[in-house]
């Protein structure tokens, strides 16, 4: 008998062997499903309608919160000047990226603090406790962050008069009377601008440090080491001795009236 039949021979024999074995085995039972499903239905009751729309109202701040971060709070601007001085040390990945979003919102959260408690006490609080609506609480909401955006982070005039003007809207009496579709990317603008500013003062004494490094270098014939890594010592030491971390943090914080 040739090997192949000896094989097939050998398989059908594992394979009745393993069905014989096999016949007591039965098929889980179904699972019940209940018939009684979701449903949906109208409420009369004052509260339990407010309690449906204070959750609508949470979950949509929820999603909606990365943005917010990011476009009304001051957040931009420390983020920009943080990236700018690490870029301008030369530091390359040091401190990373996350360290840096974290000192960025904490010093987000500290300059808020006064916004946030003003958004809970006069928003947030007499919602939750019905004492206004929710258009007197986004309209009380919105008047605490037009302050904030228009006199505490003091966006420009001129980015305003700009949305104002592509927008076709009167210049009023008072700045504050102009809508959040204006006041939001003029404020967005406004962040960039201030933020790039100060970046560019803290690159000015960081730069002198590479010209010098870099002009020795050249008298001395040494034109195959990277200036780079002469000068990286010399930045962070100035840095130090300056107490850079403080006058930063410090500065950002002033910025913001």
């Amino acid at each position: 008998m040739s090997k192949n039949k000896k094989r097939i021979i050998f398989l059908v024999s594992i394979f009745f062997l393993m069905a014989a074995f096999c016949i007591n085995v039965y098929a889980e039972p179904g699972i019940s499903i209940s018939d009684e499903g979701i449903t949906i239905r109208s409420s009369d009751d004052p509260e339990e309608v407010s309690n449906s729309i204070k959750l609508l109202l949470y979950l949509t701040v929820l999603s909606i919160l990365p943005s917010i971060l990011i476009m009304m709070t001051s957040f931009t601007r420390i983020i920009i000047v943080l990236s700018f001085l690490r870029n301008a040390l030369g530091t390359q990945q040091m401190p990373p990226n996350q360290v840096l979003i974290g000192l960025a919102l904490f010093l987000t959260l500290f300059i808020m603090s006064p916004v946030l408690a003003d958004l809970n006490d006069q928003a947030l609080k007499p919602f939750s406790d019905n004492e206004i609506t929710m258009e007197q609480a986004i309209d009380s909401a919105s008047q605490i962050m037009k302050d904030f955006m228009l006199n505490k982070a003091r966006t420009r005039e001129k980015d305003l008069a700009l949305f104002a003007n592509i927008a076709e809207i009167d210049a009023p009496e008072d700045i504050n009377d102009l809508p959040m579709k204006v006041i939001i990317p003029a404020f967005m603008i406004s962040e960039l601008t201030v933020a790039f500013k100060i970046g560019f003062m803290l690159y000015i004494p960081f730069l002198v440090i590479d010209m010098v490094v870099a002009s020795t270098l050249m008298s001395m014939g040494m034109m195959m080491l990277p200036p780079v890594m002469i000068s990286l010592p010399f930045k962070i030491l100035l840095f130090l001795l300056v107490d850079g971390w403080n006058l930063t943090a410090g500065t950002i914080i002033q910025s913001f009236g």
